[in-house]
C-alpha cells in the first residue's frame, strides 16, 4: 500500500485537530486557508504542464539521448511529461501493468520507458543504425 495515500489526509485532519485546539475557529481558518493554497499550487502546476504538453505532437521530445539521461527510477509519468514537454505515445494496452511509453526526437532515437503504479520503473534508448 502506497504510504503517502494514507498519510497525507491524515496528516491534515492531525493539522484541523491542533488548530482547533490551540486556536479554535480562527485556527481551522487559517489552517484551512493554507490548505487550499497548497491545493491551488498544485492544480496550477497540473494544468501549466498539461498546457504546455497539448503544444507538441504525441511522443515526441527535443532529444531521446538527454531524455535518457535525465531519468531516474521512480520519477513520475507526470514529472516525466513536464520534463519531456509531450505526452507520450501509449504502447500497452489501457489499464495494463507496466505503462510503457515512447518519446521520438527528430534524428528517430527514442526513449522507452516503463511505469509500474504510476512511477518509473525502466527504460530503454533506441539509436537508428549509422549508414556509414
Amino acid at each position: 500500500m502506497n504510504f503517502q495515500r494514507l498519510a497525507i489526509p491524515v496528516l491534515i485532519v492531525g493539522l484541523l485537530a491542533v488548530a482547533w485546539r490551540s486556536y479554535g475557529w480562527p485556527g481551522i481558518a487559517a489552517v484551512g486557508g493554507g490548505l487550499v493554497m497548497w491545493l491551488l499550487l498544485h492544480v496550477t502546476r497540473l494544468m501549466t504542464v498539461m498546457q504546455r504538453a497539448a503544444k507538441r505532437p504525441i511522443g515526441s521530445v527535443a532529444s531521446a539521448v538527454m531524455l535518457n539521461a535525465k531519468l531516474k527510477p521512480g520519477a513520475t509519468l507526470f514529472h516525466v511529461i513536464a520534463m519531456t514537454r509531450s505526452i507520450g505515445e501509449r504502447l500497452s494496452a489501457e489499464g495494463e501493468q507496466p505503462e510503457r511509453y515512447r518519446w521520438t526526437d527528430g534524428s528517430d532515437s527514442s526513449v522507452t520507458a516503463s511505469f509500474a503504479g504510476g512511477k518509473l520503473t525502466d527504460w530503454q534508448l533506441s539509436r537508428p543504425a549509422s549508414d556509414q
